[in-house]
């Protein structure tokens, strides 16, 4: 049985762009998953790559371009600049790490859910009780935002330091027992070959 760590930013677009395509071809593959939410500006900094803003205005200008046409591409609703992005993203991570060791809820539901509510929905995850209303719609305890605060922030902490250990630099990236790497939400395809034993 393969397993996939997937590490993701509550904030980033692509992840957002990502759906719940990961998850279909994790389900198709049998496929164990760990997910590893992480501050994307600090792996940014670590891994040699330039926060958006900071881009070259060709490259803010294409990011534009291909986040619309990716949106469109996959029939999901997006604003290019929503009112709360960039917010602090520690919380709603905070609270996918708590949701993932509690158990017993779709923690693909819940990180959709977060990433819908900046991209599409124009609310703030970084509010307690936009965080809280993730994490009941993905079938979890609403407390799981108030609780592991700790722990949550050690393990954040922690996935940025492994992501960069194990080859990852943007998000999502998905690393395939520990070996194959796939960045991008445009990659899903090709993990899904990988996992068929077709690439």
């Amino acid at each position: 049985m393969p397993h996939i760590d997937y590490y993701f930013a509550t904030l980033s677009p692509y992840t957002y762009l990502a759906g719940n395509r990961f998850e279909e071809v994790a389900a198709k593959h049998g496929a164990t998953v760990t997910y590893k939410p992480l501050d994307i500006m600090a792996l940014f900094g670590r891994t040699g790559g330039t926060p958006p803003k900071d881009r070259h205005p060709n490259r803010i200008e294409y990011r534009a371009q291909e986040l619309v046409r990716q949106a469109k591409k996959y029939d999901m609703p997006f604003n290019l600049k929503p009112a709360h992005w960039p917010t602090n993203a520690a919380p709603s991570s905070y609270a996918v790490i708590a949701a993932q060791a509690a158990g017993g809820g779709d923690l693909g539901k819940l990180v959709h859910s977060v990433l819908r509510a900046v991209w599409a929905e124009e609310k703030d995850i970084a509010e307690d009780d936009v965080v809280k209303s993730c994490l009941t719609a993905a079938g979890f305890d609403a407390s799981l935002a108030d609780s592991g605060l700790l722990a949550g922030a050690e393990t954040y902490a922690a996935n940025l330091e492994e992501a960069v250990d194990k080859g990852a630099f943007g998000a999502p990236f998905y690393i395939v027992d520990g070996d194959q790497r796939f960045w991008g939400q445009d990659k899903i395809e090709d993990l899904d070959l990988h996992l068929s034993g077709k690439l």
